[in-house]
């Protein structure tokens, strides 16, 4: 048997498969070896990577569109706005047909059911937020940059507020419990659990108001997004393809990127044990995912880690996409069994240092990985993935198959009707802000205020006029009465995952 037919042997697989495209060996490619994915390996993880322009959006796109046709549910992060296409059909032309012919592909236009999210409604889309008490204190640390002894401070306000019942909706709510734990009394709550500097606490209210002065309050809040809707079929028995509108939040990475983690831990927290299943109940793409791991804290790697690792028994599948494996850290990277591997470059010596480290990352082949990478065209790449006993493909230089559904994104319009026709605009479309700990606190401290004999007593150049409302909530005999005596039902039932995140029972 010669080494392409003993490649193309290796991705002979007799259960469902995903088509990914035809084996290119010595410059030409052969259309009768198909290299393919299994469908239940899909849970196993995996990484698409490659430089700019290579053609990575195409080959979610590729993967989403069979995804869906197979009844597997899929989320995709649009961080460029060229993927809400997929729910269009393709336009055919002679680049499209060549390529199909090429790879032996019964090319047919098709649009895929889709669902369009934007993070707080900034952008087109059904808006997407969570609660602080949801989100947690280490994706919140992530967001607002703080050093590892602020998100250990960050993660005790939290604890504190979970076992007073305190719910924290907004971000209003979480600056109201700082203050007050900064203060006289609220020293005394906390000496039993650990003490919060009046320094530390200075800087997570200093973050919480450079965050918020940037626009960031319109993502905390409710509704809360319900990450369950990520896990539905359509009517026709298609899986729903979900797909997250980040152009307008472009120059907010760090937010995105831990929104998105998130969404990923909200699942986890929720989606029973299901083992090794026949078809994954979700497939999650996480776009430029070097964002995520950019100056992360040892706990928010372990937790990530902890979540990849432990995901895939629930029935989810997570593919990062990147320029380079060296983008994500080690612990990770050895949990991604499918790879898609695009043309990097080599111009600089840290280019080369990164084409060496791919190369590594890859099972010895008969191919010269290093030349190989740095000459394949748009729409090629290597691959490799799990068999159907779990154990590494040969490494397979693929020419891919075309999508079918359309390479850009549908113009504005389109998209906007699309969302406001959709069955959950209803639910999140309006934002509520409900009464909680805050706005009972700030009605309470008016009232009196509000009195002639208080009026009369009032100056222009009072020292309590002075005082931010925060303060004066924090500072009443109502706020302390309910910091000691507030039941904690509402806290019993705060359950936190591996990054603390929480959601209550609906």
């Amino acid at each position: 048997m010669s080494d392409s037919e003993s490649i193309a042997a290796g991705y002979a697989f007799t259960g469902p498969a995903l088509d990914l495209g035809a084996l290119l060996w010595e410059g030409a490619c052969l259309p009768d070896a198909q290299i393919r994915i299994p469908l239940p390996m899909l849970n196993r993880h995996g990484l698409v990577a490659g430089a700019t322009g290579t053609g990575k959006t195409k080959t979610l796109q590729l993967i989403a569109e069979q995804l869906s046709a197979q009844g597997v549910p899929v989320f995709l992060a649009d961080v460029k706005g060229d993927v809400s296409g997929i729910s269009a059909p393709g336009v055919t032309n002679d680049k499209v047909a060549g390529r199909a012919a090429e790879v032996k592909q019964q090319w047919t236009a098709t649009g895929f059911p889709a669902e369009f999210y934007a993070l707080g409604g900034i952008g087109h889309g059904i808006p997407v937020r969570a609660t602080i008490t949801g989100f947690g204190p280490v994706l919140l640390s992530k967001v607002l940059q703080l050093n590892q002894t602020q998100e250990q401070s960050l993660g005790l306000i939290f604890h504190y507020a979970d076992t007073k019942g305190l719910e924290l909706i907004d971000l209003k709510d979480l600056r109201a419990v700082v203050t007050f734990l900064t203060s006289d009394e609220g020293k005394t709550e906390l000496k039993n659990i650990g003490g919060l500097s009046t320094a530390t606490a200075g800087v997570i209210l200093r973050s919480l108001t450079a965050f918020e002065a940037q626009g960031m309050a319109d993502f905390f809040g409710e509704p809360d997004f319900d990450t369950s809707e990520l896990l539905r079929t359509a009517s026709d028995g298609r899986g729903m393809v979900s797909v997250l509108e980040l152009p307008a939040v472009q120059d907010k990475p760090q937010l995105f990127s831990t929104f998105l983690m998130w969404m990923l831990a909200d699942l986890f927290h929720d989606l029973p044990e299901v083992g090794d299943a026949e078809k994954p109940k979700l497939v999650f793409f996480f776009d430029e995912a070097h964002l995520l791991f950019n100056d992360a804290s040892k706990a928010f790697l372990d937790s990530i880690t902890q979540t990849v690792r432990l995901i895939r028994s629930k029935g989810v599948g997570v593919f990062f996409v990147t320029q380079t494996p060296k983008d994500v850290p080690g612990d990770v990277l050895a949990q991604l069994g499918n790879r898609v591997q695009h043309a990097l470059r080599a111009f600089t010596p840290d280019d080369q240092k990164a084409l060496k480290a791919t190369v590594k990352t890859f099972p010895n082949s008969s191919y010269d990985l290093e030349e190989i990478l740095t000459g394949l065209g748009t729409g090629e790449a290597v691959v490799t993935v799990l068999s159907e006993n779990g154990a590494p493909t040969p490494v397979a230089v693929t020419r891919l198959r075309a999508p079918e559904s359309l390479m850009g994104p549908i113009d504005a319009a389109t998209l906007d009707a699309a969302v406001k026709s959709s069955s959950l605009y209803g639910r999140y479309a309006q934002a509520v802000d409900r009464e909680s700990a805050y706005e009972k606190l700030t009605t309470a401290v008016r009232e009196p205020q509000e009195t002639p004999k208080a009026a009369s007593k009032s100056s222009p150049k009072s020292a309590k006029e002075d005082e931010s409302m925060v303060q004066q909530v924090v500072g009443s005999g109502m706020f302390k009465s309910l910091a000691r005596s507030v039941g904690t039902q509402i806290g019993r039932e705060i359950t936190r995952s591996l990054f603390g995140t929480a959601r209550r029972k609906r």
